[in-house]
């Protein structure tokens, strides 16, 4: 009798054992599955399908840090293309600078408020002169907020019996703003200054 009642609890705490592991197996494998189902789920939202026509492209969607270096880039690129590129018609000028402005803060303005009152703009509209600006390269640093940046380029100054090509070396810093059709990248540039804008050679035309 008292090997029977033996053999009842052995038996017993064995299948206790069994039930516990086949539980704490189960929480583990839902727990798992959850997981994996969440990692898919991400992997999903972050594909997106556009249909061109009778076609289906496929698209991923990124973090806003992983675009800061191309997209800070363009957006200084953006502004100076704006600012310096002029033409002898004020309508060209006024929508070039406007577009401009809104990509930077009060810095730009004062510049372009410089150059107004020491007569430039009407100096390029009366001397038919156009300008036109080359990018050659743009130092974004990501790792610091506002982001330091530093543009080089040159600008040709078309007169009409010469151009002349000069150098330029501006810098400034990029703070995060929101978005709008104005601002499409979402920068600001601020403290904005020209470090070196000087003739570098003259040809006649």
């Amino acid at each position: 009798m008292f090997s029977q009642t033996k053999n009842i609890d052995t038996a017993f705490h064995y299948i206790r054992t069994f039930t516990i592991v086949l539980i704490a197996g189960c929480f583990i494998l839902c727990g798992l599955v959850l997981y994996k189902s969440y990692q898919l789920s991400l992997q999903v939202q972050q594909r997106i399908y556009v249909l061109t026509g009778d076609k289906v492209s496929e698209a991923y969607a990124s973090n806003r840090k992983d675009n800061v270096p191309v997209e800070a880039r363009s957006h200084v690129i953006m502004f100076h293309n704006y600012f310096f590129t002029l033409d002898p018609d004020e309508k060209v000028i006024n929508a070039n600078i406007g577009k401009a402005l809104y990509l930077a803060d009060g810095s730009a303005k004062m510049q372009y408020d410089n150059l107004k009152e020491t007569g430039y703009y009407a100096n390029i509209i009366a001397g038919n002169i156009s300008q036109q600006i080359s990018i050659d390269s743009v130092l974004v640093n990501e790792q610091i907020q506002p982001y330091p940046f530093r543009c080089y380029g040159t600008i040709k100054i078309i007169r009409p019996n010469s151009i002349v090509t000069r150098n330029l070396v501006t810098q400034g810093f990029l703070r995060n703003v929101s978005r709008s059709d104005h601002n499409p990248h979402g920068f600001l540039i601020e403290r904005w200054e020209t470090l070196e804008n000087k003739d570098i050679k003259t040809e006649q035309r």
